[in-house]
């Protein structure tokens, strides 16, 4: 389970003295704990469940990424590094990534599965996409190749 991959990364960080790894693990745990006390009203008592912490993780990702290129925009590349630092340890929590060969695979798949014929039925193929490949796929990206496959 991820929280208890959280925990036992935030011990070891601290045994190594590795203050860059505990203090991105230290925010996954706070981003972690402000989602599970927001879903509390909405009956999760036990806090949002494993798919959402991979969706949440996801989502830091994308943030970090995007701080980077304005980092390097404004020549601040120290900043940048520390970024992609973080970058490194949440991905180290996420399932290994399809490459782009496996990525065309799993939309043709999608595709033939959910028998999509046209941009109109671009919803169905990510919805399975979503279902099959979260975490393992930066969907960013799989939009475009999705209504290409559909498209072609």
């Amino acid at each position: 389970m991820l929280r208890e991959r959280f925990t036992q990364a935030m011990k070891d960080a601290m045994k190594a003295k590795d203050t860059q790894t505990l203090s991105a693990v230290r925010m996954i745990m706070a981003e972690l704990k402000k989602r599970d006390i927001d879903a509390r009203p909405k009956g999760q008592m036990d806090g949002i469940p494993e798919a959402e912490i991979g969706s949440m993780l996801q989502t830091m990702v994308k943030q970090r990424r995007e701080s980077v290129a304005l980092y390097r925009q404004g020549g601040r590349e120290e900043l940048a590094a520390q970024e992609e630092a973080e970058i490194a340890v949440i991905m180290s929590f996420l399932p290994k990534q399809l490459t782009e060969e496996e990525t065309k695979a799993a939309i043709a798949q999608a595709v033939t599965d959910t028998g999509a014929a046209s941009i109109k039925d671009m919803g169905k193929v990510m919805a399975v996409l979503k279902d099959k490949y979260t975490g393992q796929m930066d969907f960013s990206t799989v939009g475009p190749l999705v209504k290409a496959a559909l498209n072609g």
